[in-house]
């Protein structure tokens, strides 16, 4: 097959029909046996992705049954990607991560965790304003490919892009995903928010500081600025914490109008990746000495440490100052 898809969920699911219509042969590995074999017989994901008939290109597997492809990509929530790439079979000679987020354990972003455990293999990040149901209609957005190897990025590019997905190149790894990471946080924010019955210039004013913040973070760890206000940055900020289509919107909407975390992911069903990069941003930016008073925030509410309205007060009540804006220029320049 020319690529290997882990994770049957919406978003796998989307990619191996995205790039089956470009006229790839797509290997779509799922954990649940059960699953895969009605998504083979009926080629739909009735669970997932109810309603999108998956092109004849895409054969349906078991995941402890991947083997050998040209591009392996990792589309499963980012606390289970190490332990689906420890025991693949076959050379895996260029790992593409879909995953959104950081390790619970380790704070590691997904590509750190696949050098770690395949040293020998190239890896690349696909990252954007990339809802999975919108994919799969052809509506129209972008994404970046990011790799060290301008080679391999063009590789990543020219196998995603068609009509409806236009891919960019870029070399700013850790920033792209740092972005992709830390963007789930502040759409749970902006859903906190709507759900409180706040309006336009609340979430708009929340999530630019969360902006603000993600920068900060990510500039400190070695991404680069652009990253952070093109595609992978504001582009998908704003589709996240926005959209309907979001999971991490929708938790934070939830959870605004009064439900418990536990009840909010029940009710999702599904991971929402904002949930764990909360709590491991926090640790490593107060390691870094990163201030970051919006994801505290929200990480409070998430653990159940601040009510939902009084988090929004206590940032209003925040002495202001200047924005910030320049120190994170001259950091970058330096």
């Amino acid at each position: 097959m020319d690529v290997a898809v882990l994770g049957a969920g919406s978003w796998g699911t989307a990619i191996a029909i995205l790039l089956a219509r470009n006229g790839l042969e797509v290997g779509l590995f799922g954990r649940n046996e059960e699953e895969i074999a009605f998504m083979r017989s009926n080629r739909e994901n009735v669970h997932y992705l109810p309603g999108f008939a998956i092109p004849k290109g895409v054969e349906f597997l078991p995941l402890h049954q991947a083997t050998s492809a040209s591009m392996t990509v990792v589309a499963v929530p980012s606390g289970a990607v190490r332990e689906v790439i420890q025991h693949l079979d076959g050379d895996h000679p260029l790992f593409v991560l879909a995953s959104k987020g950081m390790e619970n354990t380790t704070g590691l972003l997904p590509a750190e965790v696949v050098q770690e455990v395949h040293p020998g293999s190239e890896v690349a990040v696909i990252s954007g304003p990339n809802l999975a149901v919108e994919i799969v209609r052809g509506i129209p957005t972008a994404a970046i490919a990011a790799c060290a190897d301008p080679i391999y990025a063009d590789r990543v590019r020219s196998a995603f892009m068609c009509g409806s997905y236009r891919v960019y190149c870029s070399s700013d790894v850790i920033g792209v995903e740092v972005a992709g990471a830390l963007k789930n946080v502040i759409a749970i924010g902006g859903g906190i928010s709507d759900g409180l019955g706040f309006g336009n210039n609340t979430k708009g004013a929340l999530v630019a500081r969360g902006l603000k913040e993600m920068i900060a973070y990510g500039l400190s760890v070695g991404g680069r600025l652009e990253t952070f206000l093109g595609i992978a940055g504001v582009g998908d900020l704003f589709a996240t914490a926005s959209s309907q289509l979001s999971r991490n919107y929708r938790l934070g909407y939830a959870i605004g109008q009064g439900q418990d975390l536990r009840a909010a992911l029940r009710e999702i069903g599904q991971v929402a990746e904002g949930v764990s990069t909360a709590e491991a941003v926090m640790a490593l930016a107060r390691r870094r000495g990163v201030p970051m008073p919006v994801f505290e925030a929200i990480d409070g509410v998430l653990r159940g440490r601040i009510p939902a309205g009084k988090a929004v007060n206590m940032l209003m009540e925040r002495m202001t100052r200047d924005e910030g804006l320049e120190s994170l220029t001259r950091n970058e320049e330096g």
